[in-house]
């Protein structure tokens, strides 16, 4: 604590912090603590010990904190602050507060759904189709008999060899085609399956149990 500051003489002086930061304006000094409040609408009020602070030029309270650290000292200390005496006192039971705060704490169940991945299957089937193909043209050869004079000259001429005395056969060969009939798989077309993900909404009801406080027997004066 700073023994050389005239703490009377602070009063309604500005309070500092470090890198000069404004920490509002001194409102009253009691026992060790000095009361700081800043704000004009909504005010905020700081008990900061006087062992925080630095030095007093007559016009300002300087503490070596910043105005980060302010909010540290909102909260009023344990002690009762004598104003006359300047002094801090020990409560006495009668100086005590009477009320007595008991936390109860309630508590409620909440629904947490989680999704899990299950594996389904789409099946696809291929079948054969059986279809009749229409007939393809074949070619063959026939004969046919034409009667003419003989070649080389018209009219007759002399035969070399004598008429034949038995049947005889000629053999004309003759063509003709038939269907040879081959099946070769090829690829006619794709059918292409995709996947696309379709979101939906399920609702998902359940009961909850909750706390409530049942006041009903408690004992009224």
């Amino acid at each position: 604590m700073n023994s050389n500051i005239e703490w009377n003489e602070t009063i309604k002086k500005e309070a500092r912090g470090i890198d000069d930061e404004d920490l509002g304006e001194v409102q009253e000094v009691q026992g060790n603590y000095v009361l700081v409040q800043k704000g004009i609408i909504n005010k905020e009020k700081f008990y900061i010990p006087k062992d925080q602070a630095e030095s007093y030029d007559g016009d300002v309270l300087r503490f070596r904190f910043s105005k980060q650290e302010l909010s540290q000292y909102q909260h009023e200390p344990p002690t009762i602050w004598d104003s006359d005496n300047m002094q801090e006192t020990t409560p006495t039971p009668e100086m005590k507060e009477t009320n007595e705060e008991e936390h109860i704490p309630l508590t409620e169940e909440r629904l947490d759904v989680s999704k899990k991945s299950q594996q389904d299957q789409a099946t696809i089937t291929k079948k054969p189709v059986k279809e009749t193909k229409t007939e393809v043209p074949l070619t063959r050869e026939e004969i046919s008999i034409e009667r003419r004079p003989p070649s080389g000259g018209s009219g007759e001429r002399e035969a070399q060899n004598s008429p034949i005395q038995s049947e005889e056969e000629i053999k004309i060969p003759l063509k003709r085609e038939e269907a040879e009939v081959t099946k070769k798989p090829y690829v006619k077309e794709e059918a292409v399956v995709k996947k696309k993900a379709i979101k939906g909404k399920k609702k998902i009801t359940d009961e909850i149990t909750s706390e409530e406080l049942d006041t009903s027997n408690v004992d009224k004066e």
